[in-house]
């Protein structure tokens, strides 16, 4: 069994730390900074075994080179991007394995929020980045809205029960527009109290299930005749179909 703990970092960014079962090595998902993960493996005791990258962008590989430095372990990340020390070029469908802690994850590329993100899944959790949020989905700073939105299709294929590690806290922004695009969704206005009430204890809000994403996350449910309505009133026109939607949808969440 693995131990993921979120580490924050930055203004709201998630640092993910997997502890193996025998609570001696452990790695890190997207290490903006490599203060938090050095104070955690000190306070744990750990040993950190690799680093592992979904994209390019600093504020997800700002710590890499100092965490190299100091610890001297394999960097994996997408093999179409620029990674600091990277030391694995990773690709779809690539095994990405982690024997110091047991653990096999499985690369998927999801071109959008940039041309060459990965996402990993593997033992019922899925790392998305800045790709797939918590009740929402990553800018269009690269691709294009059918890259996006293909790239969400194929992790919303996964199973449902797998939980999403996202790279940021916006569960509540998110919310809060996804109730304005799909106002008559009850399960969105239930998770909205839900994750009110977390963020008053001081608790984060990821990870989630894709099951609850796909109820929720109207990034997930551009095919719903309820979201497609609120995007066609917002932009006021015709959507012809469910990539349409996505992309108006994502404009509106710009402005929003």
């Amino acid at each position: 069994m693995l131990t993921v703990t979120p580490l924050p970092a930055l203004k709201d960014n998630y640092i993910w730390l997997l502890q193996g079962a025998d609570g001696r090595a452990a790695a890190v998902v997207d290490p903006g900074d490599a203060e938090p993960v050095l104070r955690a493996l000190e306070e744990r005791d750990l040993r950190l075994a690799a680093i592992i990258i979904t994209h390019h962008h600093w504020d997800h590989v700002g710590g890499v080179a100092e965490l190299v430095d100091r610890c001297r372990v394999p960097v994996h990340g997408p093999a179409g991007e620029s990674i600091p020390c990277r030391t694995n070029a990773v690709a779809d469908g690539d095994a990405v394995s982690v024997p110091e802690i047991e653990l096999l994850l499985h690369a998927i590329a999801v071109p959008g929020h940039t041309l060459g993100a990965i996402a990993y899944h593997g033992a019922g959790m899925l790392f998305s980045g800045d790709t797939l949020f918590t009740a929402g989905c990553g800018r269009l700073f690269e691709g294009t809205a059918k890259q996006m939105y293909r790239s969400l299709c194929r992790l919303g294929e996964l199973p449902e029960e797998t939980l999403l590690y996202c790279g940021h806290e916006y569960t509540l922004a998110n919310l809060r527009f996804a109730i304005a695009a799909e106002p008559t969704n009850s399960a969105a206005t239930a998770r909205l109290c839900e994750t009110e009430d977390r963020y008053r204890l001081g608790r984060p809000a990821v990870p989630a299930s894709l099951a609850v994403e796909k109820q929720s996350n109207p990034f997930l449910r551009c095919e719903m005749s309820s979201v497609r309505a609120a995007a066609e009133r917002h932009c006021g026109r015709s959507l012809d179909d469910p990539t349409a939607v996505f992309a108006a949808i994502r404009e509106w969440k710009d402005h929003f």
